[in-house]
């Protein structure tokens, strides 16, 4: 067996929408964990299991950046935000691209979130806050 092959034999196996759950749920879970993340309320290693690595290193990348910018402090209390207007589209088969509106008291930002099904469950390939 070559490196390339025991690459792919190791590396994440794609599934079918059929074998995996109604996306709609996570895509409201994962949207409040990730807003969590970046206003530094939640760590990013509690949602490491529902991310690809580069996704996890991007989001990495942008909590600390935020925290750098607030002084370094974790928040302790939860801010005041409403996931709302969840959609979801099935661009092919084992992929989902989601979109959900987050409302604040002063802001409203969208996020957008891409879900493949790897080794039997959604994990999400790219998450974008706007």
């Amino acid at each position: 067996m070559t490196s390339v092959d025991a690459e792919e034999f190791f590396d994440f196996q794609p599934c079918s929408s059929a074998e995996l759950p109604d996306p709609v749920p996570l895509l409201e879970n994962l949207t409040a964990r990730v807003i969590e993340i970046l206003l530094g309320v939640r760590d990013v290693q509690q949602i490491a299991r529902w991310v690809t690595e580069s996704t996890y290193d991007q989001l990495t990348e942008r909590a600390l950046a935020a925290r750098r910018r607030r002084g370094r402090q974790l928040t302790r209390t939860v801010p005041g935000f409403e996931v709302s207007s969840v959609r979801a589209c099935h661009p092919a088969d084992g992929v989902v691209e989601g979109a959900a509106v987050v409302r604040s008291a002063g802001r409203t930002r969208a996020v957008a979130i891409r879900l493949e099904g790897l080794d039997g469950k959604w994990r999400a390939t790219s998450v974008n806050v706007l």
